[in-house]
Parts: C-alpha cells; sequence; structure tokens
C-alpha cells in the first residue's frame, strides 16, 4: 500500500511538472485579431467563449454600450487592466488584446475585444491557451468583465 501511494504522488508530480512546463513554453497562437469583421472562430476544445459562437458550449452575449464607442473601449480597458496576472499585448482605437497569467500555474489565457461602433456592441473572445477544458474559467472571467462594464 505504501509503494503504491508513493507511486501515485510520483505520477501526480510528474503530471503537474508537465502541466507547468507547457503552460511555459506555449507561445501565442496565430491568427488573434480581426478578420472581416470579426473575431476567430473557438475551437472544439470546450475552454473558449466567443459572442461569435453560435453553439451553447461557447456562446456569450457582447457587450452592449449606449454612449461613447471611444469611452466604452476605454473603460473595458481599464476594468481588465485592474486584474491581477493580466498584460495588455495591443490596442487599437476598435481592438484590445490581454493576455491572463494563472497564479500558480501560469496558464495563459487570450482575451480580444472588437467595438462594433455601428451595433454599439463590444464583442470578445476569451480561449485558453493550452489545455482541454478551462472548468469555466473563461466564462466566468468575462462574466465578471460583463458585470463590472454594466455597473
Amino acid at each position: 500500500m505504501h509503494t503504491l501511494i508513493i507511486v501515485l504522488a510520483g505520477v501526480m508530480a510528474t503530471g503537474i511538472a508537465g502541466t507547468f512546463f507547457l503552460s511555459l513554453t506555449a507561445g501565442r497562437p496565430s491568427g488573434l485579431g480581426v478578420h472581416n469583421g470579426r473575431l476567430a472562430d473557438v475551437p472544439s476544445s470546450p475552454n473558449c467563449v466567443s459572442t461569435y459562437a453560435t453553439n451553447e458550449l461557447h456562446s456569450i452575449q457582447p457587450l452592449v454600450f449606449d454612449g461613447n464607442a471611444d469611452e466604452s473601449l476605454a473603460k473595458v480597458r481599464k476594468i481588465v487592466s485592474t486584474t491581477r496576472g493580466t498584460t495588455l499585448v495591443e490596442t487599437r482605437s476598435d481592438y484590445l488584446y490581454f493576455e491572463f497569467r494563472s497564479q500558480v500555474f501560469r496558464f495563459v489565457d487570450d482575451v480580444e475585444f472588437y467595438l462594433d461602433a455601428e451595433t454599439k456592441q463590444i464583442h470578445f473572445r476569451s480561449a485558453s491557451r493550452t489545455g482541454h477544458s478551462d472548468m469555466g474559467v473563461n466564462r466566468t472571467r468575462m462574466e465578471r468583465i460583463r458585470r463590472l462594464f454594466e455597473s
């Protein structure tokens, strides 16, 4: 029994170390940004949410604003920038791209916002860079940002 516990502890430690290493070596994905007036499609894995997705697993509602478009995107930038572990990677007049890094395993999530001034919506996509499941982290994060944006 004692040997089994030691073996299982070793397997778990190896898995944790491997996951940590993977999170550090995963590079920025290609294809991010706005293409043909929209953000990239979602992967088949459940570790991404997007306002452009049409299936229940990935779909989430965009942010809606009434006032000035520039001020609305600036508000999103301020909300996100004050979140721990966040780095602003790219900013344009209608686009923001952030990396969110988790505290323990240093996983990176790529989060993009695209402002559509015509429809008065801010579309977004939040995706884990590695792994298959994010255990709802991306959806929870984006709903938190929505609550702060609407308050």
